[in-house]
């Protein structure tokens, strides 16, 4: 047997254990959103808009996706590091943790047994069971940050790996200081609550509904309302065919607001290798 099917035969005799943790964790922050109509006021739901944005579109799809796993662009240091404290208030884990399983991801996309949130295994599996009900190597750090050497070797990011869950202490503070306790369901937890939702339809909705502009090994696909929800990342399908490209969209109704936010850095000599399209290489 060589060392590859040993490997494959250890990862598919690891059992699935239910996280109490995580379910706690979940059902908390979803218990206190459902607070929101107690607390409603238009400047409430105005920073849960802005937040969803910026730690969604700018801190998950610019710079956990598109800038550390893919690498698509580059960005001086400082701000490289900016925005992957945005992603780290995201509250979706740390940035080894995230960059590791989207590249295991892309690695043995739909596999059952490799990619952490195989769409074969249903819709709710991938949208966010997989985060409960889990298998350890996708969650043991000495496992997945094999995956991200490179995110690993950076000691900054180490520390926001281990305390992404402290920083939303100060992010707390800050809005209740602005609004009270209104900005904090808002603009904390009903914020968490949507942007989870809102990415976790790629890892599901996007490998089942929508249309495939290119021929790939998954039923990755394009999905129109999942790209407005998540500032242009259900362009999946275009996305798995050429993984590393900075734009999502191909066509010109394809809305990317991510890449747009790129675009701005790139006007502004602040991005730069900026990886396109083959076809429009070839054009340039």
């Amino acid at each position: 047997m060589t060392n590859n099917s040993l490997s494959a035969t250890a990862q598919r005799s690891s059992p699935l254990t239910i996280s109490w943790v995580s379910v706690g964790f979940f059902a908390i922050i979803h218990a206190l959103a459902l607070l929101a109509p107690w607390f409603f006021s238009w400047s409430a739901l105005g920073v849960a808009i802005f937040l969803h944005w910026l730690f969604g579109s700018i801190g998950i799809c610019l710079g956990y996706h598109r800038l550390l796993t893919h690498r698509s662009f580059q960005v001086p240091k400082w701000l490289e590091y900016i925005i992957t404290t945005i992603g780290v208030l995201a509250l979706q884990g740390g940035p080894i943790f995230w960059v590791a399983g989207h590249r295991q991801h892309h690695a043995h996309p739909e596999d059952e047994v490799k990619d952490p949130y195989s769409a074969r295994q249903g819709f709710w599996w991938s949208h966010m069971l997989w985060l409960v009900l889990q298998r350890k190597e996708f969650f043991e750090y000495e496992t997945y940050k094999r995956y991200a050497p490179d995110i690993d070797r950076d000691p900054y990011y180490r520390w926001l790996n281990k305390y992404f869950l402290l920083l939303q202490i100060p992010l707390a503070l800050l809005l209740y200081a602005v609004g009270g306790w209104s900005f904090v369901i808002w603009g904390v937890f009903v914020r968490a609550v949507v942007l989870w939702h809102s990415t976790w339809l790629i890892n599901s909705a996007t490998h089942l509904f929508g249309y495939q502009a290119y021929e790939v090994e998954d039923g990755s696909r394009n999905l129109w309302w999942a790209a407005i929800l998540t500032y242009g990342e259900g362009w999946h399908n275009n996305h798995h065919a050429q993984p590393n490209v900075a734009p999502a969209g191909r066509k010109w109704w394809e809305i990317d607001v991510t890449w747009w936010a790129i675009q701005v850095l790139q006007a502004v000599g602040l991005a730069k290798k900026v990886v396109m399209p083959p076809q429009q290489q070839a054009e340039g």
